[in-house]
Parts: structure tokens; C-alpha cells; sequence
């Protein structure tokens, strides 16, 4: 069947054009289906970590976490700083006003919208001091990306901090070796700790970014781009007021257990 997902009029249909049965109602079929194993509505998606040191890159960032770095604890001087950018954020300016929720109403957006621009916003988090610094760029780079490092490094405690590390994904603007030379060739008391390829998951800044998201860009309604930028820096410091540091759980431990259970799997031998 040309179909990449099946519902119950699908399977309904199939089975009668087929002579499986006479006569069947989709109650019926989803009766089936909600007692039954296979639910061929559902899709998940899987990646296999193909990086060779996934678990030494991955484990030193889980070592930040946890206030450790080569086996020694930090000091009260030493930071840990998550940083990565949100890309693509439109202004979506709505056809009509929105309408605010009432008695027995929901709050109410037009479908339709015009296009305002988009931009990119670029934050870093210090993990255990549950501070955000963010900034709205027209695009991502290496100089935006840059500027959001001067914004951190020129601000106290960071300035004269003794190091300061920053948790990083493999994005362009902050992959390879050229940009950890950079990074400290700027500030010398800076280091930049690169995760491997697709651990954005241990990216605690990602988690900063899916509350922006829910409580900021969804619904997308804005005037223009300045409206974008400007309600992002005001969320920053309202949610300074109560931010407190992400309760993180996953350790060195659990990733060696994760690791032994794909290793385990034979479509992650056959991919490795």
C-alpha cells in the first residue's frame, strides 16, 4: 500500500477489498488495535551514535554536570556554561488581531499570516548557576556566536573566573579544533568542550530552548521582528527570578548502560 501511516479507514477499506472479511466497523478494528501489539499509527524515530569517542566526549560533559574535570572537583572560580542557537525564528504577523480567551473561549489565532523576517537567537546557560545570557542575531556564524562569548566573558563572575568551560554541539559556528583555538586564543581562560555528533540531548541549553518555545514562540504572534527580539530578552529576566539549576540525572553510569544496550542490538553492530 502507498501509504507511509495506516488509520482505520485505511485498514477498514484494505481488508474488504481484499475479501478478509465481509463486513467490519472501525470501532471494531480500533477495539483491536488498542488491545493488540502492533499499532501501525505510531512511528518512532532512532539514531545510532556513530562517533567512535561518543562515550569519552560525551562522558567529560556528564563530568561538568557533575562539577568534575579529569577526575578533580571544581572550584567555587570555575564555570560551566551550555551554549547553542535556535535558528529560524519567524515573525508570523498575523492577518487579523488575536483574539484573548474568554468565557467559554479559547484564545483565538488567525490561520493566516504574513511573513516578517526571521532571526536566530543564541543563548548560553551556566548549568549550576541557572543564569541565562541570550541574544538575537540575524543569522548564526562564528562572529554571532563570538559576540554571545563577549557577552558572557566581559560580565563577572566570568571575567575573572579561573576557567570557564562551554558545552557545545557540533554546529558550524563552534566545530573543530579552529574553534577551540579561537575560543581561548580570545579568552585563555576559556575552554570549549565539544559534544559528539548528535548529543544535542546532553545540551542543557536545549532544555532552556523548549521552554522558549512553549511559553514565548508558540502561538507565533508577533508585530515584527523587534517584537520577537524584544519579548525574548524580557522572558530572560523574568525567568532569571525563579530559575533554580536543571534537576540533570543522566551520569556517567547511565550512559555506559545505554552504550551496552545498543551495542548489544544487531542494527547498531551491522551500522558500527
Amino acid at each position: 500500500m502507498p501509504l507511509s501511516r495506516l488509520h482505520i479507514p485505511d485498514i477498514a477499506s484494505e481488508v474488504l477489498t481484499r475479501g478478509i472479511v465481509a463486513d467490519i466497523s472501525g470501532t471494531t478494528i480500533w477495539r483491536w488495535l488498542s488491545e493488540d501489539a502492533i499499532r501501525p499509527w505510531r512511528h518512532r524515530s532512532w539514531i545510532f551514535p556513530r562517533d567512535p569517542n561518543f562515550a569519552t566526549k560525551a562522558g567529560r560533559v556528564l563530568d561538568l554536570y557533575a562539577r568534575e574535570w579529569e577526575g578533580k572537583r571544581l572550584t567555587k572560580r570555575d564555570y560551566v556554561i551550555s551554549a547553542d542557537e535556535k535558528t529560524s525564528i519567524q515573525a508570523r504577523v498575523r492577518c487579523h488581531d488575536t483574539l484573548a480567551a474568554a468565557a467559554g473561549r479559547d484564545t483565538r489565532v488567525e490561520h493566516e499570516y504574513d511573513r516578517g523576517g526571521s532571526l536566530a537567537y543564541l543563548a548560553a546557560w551556566d548549568v549550576h548557576q541557572a543564569k541565562v545570557f541570550g541574544r538575537c542575531e540575524p543569522t548564526t556564524g562564528i562572529a554571532p556566536f563570538g559576540r554571545l562569548v563577549d557577552q558572557v566573558m566581559t560580565t563577572e563572575p566570568y571575567a575573572s573566573a579561573r576557567r570557564v568551560f562551554w558545552v557545545v554541539d557540533n554546529g558550524s559556528s563552534h566545530r573543530g579544533q579552529a574553534a577551540c583555538d579561537r575560543l581561548t586564543k580570545r579568552w585563555p581562560n576559556a575552554r570549549l568542550v565539544q559534544l559528539p555528533v548528535h548529543a544535542s540531548w546532553l545540551n542543557q541549553v536545549e532544555i532552556y530552548f523548549s521552554v522558549v518555545q512553549r511559553k514565548v514562540l508558540t502561538p507565533n504572534d508577533f508585530a515584527d521582528l523587534a517584537d520577537v527580539e524584544a519579548r525574548l530578552a524580557a522572558f530572560e529576566r523574568r525567568y532569571e527570578q525563579t530559575a533554580a539549576p536543571f534537576e540533570w540525572k543522566f551520569t556517567r553510569d547511565d550512559l555506559a548502560q545505554l552504550l551496552k544496550k545498543l551495542a548489544d542490538k544487531p542494527d547498531y553492530q551491522a551500522a558500527a
